[in-house]
């Protein structure tokens, strides 16, 4: 099987082991890693956001890991930017890169294009999230699907951020979010890429998560972020969406115990690995989806 000439995306749900499974795929088709988590760009969280270990970029070269400034804004578009001079860079170089991640906007991005959708102002946008908040995630699904019928091939019911940016964008533009995307267009073939999707058996996954949650603690995931609390970053930047921080302030304010936290955090992040695999399932159906117990069998076909 020849990767080298490929561009290749990596894909599963937290705690899957993408990182791990990336860097020894690099080691053997000369590649170099390039993030695709949205979290993972900002410089203040490395704990928490699980950033690969420096021991591992030393050994394989990564590119666009805490890099970003919390404090600044940071979109898709800006990502998408810095990773086509990435790949061209590493391309110029006789080396294969690989994206490794669990935000699916990112690699959609990627592969599909970046839709010019207008700027829906915050505003609007607050008013169409406290109506959401007021009449609930059913009513509001179904109110959303009866103004935007194309939405309902799209999202499900639990998928609240994308209901109500779907919503917004209907009800601002005029125009449903999926016929704003059938305009964009990607900067590659899909012959260029190689798509993984590591899917993972849910149980076996809430034992990695709850471990991973364990393991953030030890290394001082806690002192993380109340450094990151005293910097007072606005609550409207991005950063604060990280998994942990909202919990961790509990703790710190003495309204929790350890226990509670370790708790806490570990939902959270089953919730998210739970959307990730949804996201998964309806938007890469292309992928090549492979179990953790076959990506040694992968490695050696390579």
């Amino acid at each position: 099987m020849d990767l080298k000439s490929k561009i290749i995306l990596i894909y599963g749900p937290t705690a899957s082991g993408k990182s791990l499974f990336a860097i020894k795929l690099a080691k053997k088709i000369r590649g170099e890693i390039i993030n695709a988590d949205s979290m993972q760009v900002y410089k203040e969280l490395n704990i928490l956001t699980a950033r690969p270990l420096k021991k591992d970029c030393q050994k394989i070269k990564h590119h666009l890991y805490g890099f970003q400034s919390a404090k600044k804004k940071f979109s898709s578009g800006d990502w998408l930017k810095l990773v086509n001079l990435k790949i061209k860079d590493i391309k110029k170089r006789n080396r294969t890169p690989i994206l490794v991640g669990g935000t699916g906007l990112y690699f959609k991005a990627l592969t599909e294009g970046l839709t010019n959708i207008p700027n829906v102002p915050l505003k609007f946008r607050k008013e169409i999230r406290s109506l959401h908040n007021k009449i609930g995630s059913k009513n509001f699904y179904l109110r959303l699907i009866k103004e935007d019928p194309l939405a309902e091939n799209h999202i499900n019911l639990h998928d609240t951020q994308r209901a109500i940016r779907a919503y917004e964008i209907k009800l601002f533009t005029k125009k449903s979010m999926y016929e704003w995307f059938k305009n964009t267009k990607s900067n590659y073939k899909k012959e260029n890429f190689y798509k993984i999707y590591i899917y993972f058996p849910r149980s076996k996954l809430l034992e990695r998560i709850n471990l991973r949650v364990k393991e953030m603690i030890k290394k001082g995931v806690v002192l993380e972020v109340k450094k990151f609390i005293k910097l007072k970053i606005p609550k409207s930047k991005s950063a604060h969406k990280a998994i942990g921080i909202n919990e961790i302030r509990e703790f710190l304010d003495k309204k929790i115990q350890i226990n509670d936290l370790i708790e806490k955090i570990s939902i959270k992040t089953r919730q998210y690995a739970k959307r990730q695999s949804t996201w998964g399932r309806g938007n890469m159906r292309d992928w090549n989806r492979i179990s953790p117990n076959n990506l040694g069998k992968f490695l050696k076909k390579i």
